[in-house]
């Protein structure tokens, strides 16, 4: 993790975002050397979302998106 004062990291900012995006390094932003918001790099939407051949093997015996009936909601809720 890299440590930056505000002031530094404005002037920087280019060489910043080009560290998050290639190194995958997260930057800190510092005002009078406390921590006060993060530059992070982001996870591509497509990577995220990958087949597992794990969930081929799960099996459900019940419909998961079924309703409940009355009776099975907490009385709170009813």
């Amino acid at each position: 993790m890299l440590l930056f004062n505000i002031h530094d990291a404005k002037s920087n900012l280019s060489g910043l975002v080009a560290d998050v995006e290639l190194k995958h390094e997260t930057v800190m932003l510092c005002r009078n050397g406390k921590p006060v918001a993060q530059i992070v790099p982001i996870t591509p939407l497509g990577s995220a979302l990958k087949h597992s051949t794990k969930l081929g093997k799960i099996k459900l015996h019940y419909d998961p998106v079924e309703g409940l009936a009355a009776d099975e909601w907490p009385s709170d809720a009813r």
